[in-house]
């Protein structure tokens, strides 16, 4: 059997129900030379998969994390271009031929990689937020510590579809992150290609309140830090969007009720960039002010 053009890994840990709607928003892509890879991370439950040819499944004995879950993957792939899907989202059924296509249609002769848009959708499948990535990062450039372009979004990252051997040359996932596993990724990425953004939406984030890795707050700050330290060259030669990065995360730690944590983001935001940094606690302060007005607002309207 000739090997498949793509191959969708899916990393996995007692999400039994949901790994299964992300198995089945795979396996309806419109292209179908393509393979689709289960790691199962050490579930109590292992998945019941679909009885499909393009499904293989892999079991780990222990709980090894979702960078480890994608290394594993991706060593087990047979194509020559991969991506990763979350298995609490799922993909539309274009994103394989839109990625490919586009892939296929540049000249450019250095490695490349292709990321597009997304959207936020919560329990009820409502779209809340719609993210489309820049259009281009060059090769030798950092990704999301470069300016942004007004309208555009970093946060796109689950959408990358990339050449296996590219991600294989720069070491693969890091496995001592739990929490910024994309972000990390993609510094390392930009430097080997290319990565082209298409302004078209191919993948559902899912808003739940299950247990999600992005929402545990020790290890938000953990690899917060880890990120920092081990690419602090990186940090360092883009001061304003450091601090744009230091301002985003003060925010979140305020989010997830860690002040002390958000002061110090702040305090070290100020330090690189005055201006912005001030300009950003003015903004998080009007919107928690027009947040309230309209919580009091309504508990007046309750109260009558």
């Amino acid at each position: 059997m000739k090997n498949p053009l793509l191959s969708i890994i899916i990393p996995t840990h007692n999400r039994p129900q949901l790994v299964l709607r992300a198995v089945k928003s795979a396996l309806e892509q419109t292209m179908e030379d393509l393979e689709v890879i289960v790691v199962d991370d050490a579930s109590q439950t292992p998945p019941q998969l679909p009885q499909d040819s393009r499904v293989r499944m892999i079991r780990l004995p222990q709980l090894l994390g979702g960078a480890a879950a994608r290394n594993i993957g991706t060593q087990a792939a047979r194509s020559r271009w991969v991506t990763y899907l979350d298995d609490d989202d799922r993909i539309l059924r274009d994103m394989a031929s839109i990625s490919l296509k586009a892939i296929s249609e540049n000249t450019s002769t250095s490695s490349i990689a292709v990321i597009s848009g997304l959207e936020v959708v919560d329990s009820r499948g409502k779209v809340t937020q719609k993210r489309i990535p820049p259009r281009l990062r060059s090769q030798g450039t950092h990704f999301f510590l470069e300016e942004l372009e007004t309208g555009y979004s970093y946060n796109t990252k689950q959408t990358l579809v990339v050449e296996r051997k590219v991600i294989e040359q720069i070491g693969g996932w890091d496995e001592t992150f739990r929490s910024r596993v994309h972000s990390e990724l993609f510094l390392r990425l930009n430097c080997a290609c290319s990565i082209i953004g298409l302004p078209i939406v191919t993948y559902q984030l899912t808003a739940h309140e299950g247990v999600r890795v992005s929402r545990d707050v020790k290890l938000r700050q953990e690899s917060f830090q880890r990120l920092i330290n081990k690419h602090k060259s990186l940090f360092k030669v883009h001061p304003k969007m450091f601090a744009k990065f230091l301002c985003d995360h003060a925010e979140k730690s305020l989010e997830f009720d860690q002040p002390q944590a958000a002061i110090s983001s702040y305090l070290y935001a100020m330090q690189l960039d005055l201006k912005l940094t001030l300009k950003q606690i003015k903004l998080l302060t009007i919107h928690i002010l027009r947040s309230y007005r309209k919580q009091v607002f309504r508990q007046t309207l309750n109260n009558n």
